[in-house]
């Protein structure tokens, strides 16, 4: 009944209008007590609690013929270097068999995978390794992430800035977070409102920025419409920004919905930042418990994790080799038939994502977990580092969306098909209302519907 009272007040877009300093504002509602069930883990409707997205990004492939499940479709086998995430199968997807389509474009080795699989389409230069698209991730944060903090949060584990692929439009890329301490800075700083708790008053500090950016806004419109096209492109994507910027004011100015998953992690110790492994191990696992209270907070639906860059910087502790380095450098055993000094990366590689895994199942909701809400898409450049090769790239889901994705099973494709199959079908899983993905060989209309739910 307390629901229905509520929903009866509320219009279907759930917004607030009001004034603030003279100027117009409007304020999205955050999940209201009276929009959840009794155990906070749907809406009062039945309507499950919104999906997450993120992508989680190696550099260098696997070896060929050793991570590919013996098996096609449910109840699988994992192949020998996947055994790291075996805790999680009933949770994976693996997909393989699908490559990144040249058409004809520069080869750009560590640049066309991640080109094609995020954005559709091989790199036309070696000048301009990514394109003008926005990424995947940025076209599902528009759809399940608009009303949140942040549209998104980026991190890189090896300490460069610009490790990121994701981006907005144009060459506007989001930069990488490096340190686990300044990302607790920025979300759980000053600026966090905890949902639960009991008292709530607007900060008057963030009462003024938001009238300011709010005059700014009505001038930025009428400046606009005197510029010419080139000019309009340019300033909106600045605009975009500072609209995201006020967004972020609005959900200060109101107190958020209890959220009973939702929990302040511990203030992280300053970590050395670099890409021993030993490091990057650190980081990374101080990252991903952050990602996941950020997602159990509702700060942001959507985050993207670059372990390494396409050029694997990741080394062992006395060692001078980099993972890189030994994918063309390291011979390849007669005997074993791969090369075993790369080998060695893999465990390590994939633990550390089976420990992003373990971060969001180990968040309770309801009867479900974190992790079952979300869906993580873990790609990677090549499908043999040695060779630069683009065909059978690994790539891997977790998660269900909230039920929107089957799990626990091998797709194997017909050879050949572009991996842009798996893009599409996570999108449209994210309720992205796209019919196709990507340009020339790799544009794409065939969702993989074996693992749509």
């Amino acid at each position: 009944m307390t629901a229905m009272r509520c929903l009866s007040k509320m219009s279907r877009r759930r917004v607030l209008r009001g004034m603030l300093g003279g100027a117009a504002v409007t304020v999205g509602l955050p999940l209201l007590d009276c929009f959840l069930d009794s155990n906070g883990a749907a809406l009062a409707a039945g309507a499950p609690l919104p999906p997450c997205f993120g992508t989680w990004f190696y550099g260098c492939g696997l070896n060929p013929g050793r991570w590919e499940p013996s098996t096609v479709g449910p109840n699988y086998e994992f192949g020998v270097e996947l055994q790291s995430l075996r805790a999680f199968k009933a949770k994976i997807n693996v997909y393989s068999r699908m490559s990144a389509l040249l058409d004809g474009h520069p080869p750009g080795a560590h640049t066309v995978g991640p080109a094609v699989i995020i954005q559709g389409a091989a790199p036309p230069t070696l000048e301009h390794p990514m394109n003008p698209e926005p990424t995947l991730d940025a076209m599902i944060a528009d759809v399940i992430g608009p009303h949140t903090r942040f549209r998104s949060l980026e991190v890189s584990c090896t300490g460069r800035p610009n490790s990121s692929h994701s981006k907005r439009s144009g060459f506007a890329m989001n930069p990488s977070e490096v340190s686990p301490l300044a990302l607790y800075a920025r979300v759980f700083g000053a600026d966090f409102k905890d949902p639960n708790a009991a008292g709530f008053a607007p900060d008057p500090t963030v009462m003024a920025r938001r009238s300011v950016l709010s005059a700014v806004g009505e001038q930025a419109r009428g400046f606009m419409s005197q510029l010419g096209a080139a000019d309009r492109a340019q300033l909106d994507q600045y605009f975009t920004s500072l609209r995201e910027l006020e967004q972020q004011l609005d959900l200060q100015l109101q107190k958020p919905a209890p959220l009973a998953a939702c929990s302040l992690p511990a203030r992280p110790d300053d970590t050395r930042i670099g890409s021993e492994v030993g490091e990057v191990t650190v980081n990374h696992r101080l990252f991903c418990r952050l990602l996941a209270h950020a997602l159990a907070c509702d700060q942001t639906r959507v985050f993207n994790i670059m372990l390494t860059d396409g050029l694997s910087q990741l080394r062992f502790a006395g060692e001078a080799n980099t993972h890189h380095l030994f994918t063309h450098e390291d011979p390849i055993d007669v005997k074993l038939g791969y090369q075993p000094n790369v080998a060695k990366f893999f465990p390590t590689i994939l633990g550390m994502f089976n420990t992003l895994l373990a971060e969001l199942d180990g968040i309770r909701e309801g009867d479900r977990t974190l992790l079952d809400r979300t869906l993580v898409f873990n790609y990677t450049d090549s499908g043999y580092a040695k060779n630069h090769t683009t065909d059978n790239i690994p790539m891997i889901t977790a998660g269900s969306a909230g039920g929107r994705m089957k799990t626990g099973i091998h797709f194997a494709a017909p050879k050949g098909d572009p991996v842009t199959r798996v893009s599409l079908t996570v999108q449209q899983a994210m309720g992205v209302p796209i019919s196709s993905f990507g340009s020339e060989s790799n544009k794409t209309a065939k969702t993989i519907t074996d693992v749509m739910a």
